[in-house]
């Protein structure tokens, strides 16, 4: 038996309590709904005014955050199903496994993207016009799904052709060590996770100490360029657990069998929630004109209540 499925064995060996699952799934609705209100704020303020939809700077931010909203939605009600329902056709569960990896591989790159114009608007001032423009902003988000797609859709294409037919009728737990069971899958998700990991980190360490260099101490907006750059950095180190995951979950399994459902609960609330929890803080409450409009959005709906 290999660790994926000695993984799955454990989770419904030791299945919670109701009032521990209630509490759990409480946590978790509780959370993503706060999440999902602050983003949907923040696209809202996005929409309504000009200023933000021709800046690539708050288009790549639009982008992270509607993609922030589509992750923690699917991955709560994966959360919640697995607590009610609790399995359910191989099918839906592929559908809902593939884009929430989508969405989950998007950010790092949407990240360190956001690092670049960072970087370009700091370190070229003069040409960040000519190069930033909204039309290649939007062809770059165009390439970051087109990665995470290529990333992503082979373990689907491995499964239709090795998997009988009979199997997608099935009914499973739905995890993607379920859904996507070949060991070539697994293999090729390391591979992948560990060049992400050295391509993203390279572009955070490079940016940051690019600004660091090259922009003068004194300047206002050099020092916010780095604290912005090391916010992002802080983003992407909690994003990329995700690709530490399965070593995470083996070491858990191995230290804490009886305790397992209760750590995959506390890696899920860190790995996949807290770091959509970082996105309004750095944009909607750190960056002065953002702030301005949200502050008149809030204060109007407030007024009209």
């Amino acid at each position: 038996m290999n660790a994926s499925s000695t993984n799955v064995t454990v989770v419904i060996e030791y299945r919670d309590s109701f009032a521990k699952a209630l509490t759990k799934n409480v946590i978790v609705v509780v959370l993503s709904i706060s999440i999902n209100y602050i983003n949907a704020g923040l696209i809202h303020t996005f929409c309504k005014h000009q200023i933000f939809y021709t800046n690539p700077r708050y288009v790549l931010f639009f982008h992270l955050v509607v993609n922030d909203m589509i992750q923690v939605t699917l991955t709560v009600i994966l959360f919640i199903v697995s607590y009610t329902v609790y399995k359910f056709s191989v099918s839906i569960c592929c559908t809902f496994i593939l884009i929430a990896l989508f969405a989950t591989e998007n950010t790092p790159l949407n990240l360190a993207c956001m690092a670049v114009e960072c970087y370009i608007a700091i370190c070229f001032p003069l040409r960040h016009v000519q190069v930033c423009t909204v039309r290649r902003t939007w062809m770059m988000i165009g390439l970051i799904w087109a990665t995470s797609m290529l990333s992503v859709l082979p373990d689907l294409f491995i499964t239709l052709a090795t998997e009988p037919l009979d199997f997608f009728h099935s009914r499973v737990f739905c995890l993607r060590e379920t859904a996507f069971r070949n060991p070539h899958i697994l293999k090729k998700r390391d591979i992948t996770y560990i060049m992400y990991l050295v391509m993203v980190w390279l572009v955070i360490f490079y940016t940051y100490f690019r600004i660091l260099f090259t922009a003068t101490s004194a300047s206002k907006d050099a020092k916010k360029a780095r604290n912005t750059i090391v916010l992002h950095g802080f983003q992407v180190l909690l994003c990329m657990t995700t690709y530490a995951e399965p070593l995470l979950k083996n070491a858990l399994l191995l230290w804490f069998p009886k305790n397992y459902t209760d750590s995959l609960f506390a890696m899920y609330v860190i790995i996949q929630m807290l770091p959509r929890s970082i996105s309004p803080i750095i944009y909607g409450v750190r960056d002065k004109t953002f702030r301005g409009y949200l502050k008149r959005y809030i204060l109007c709906k407030v007024s009209t209540s």
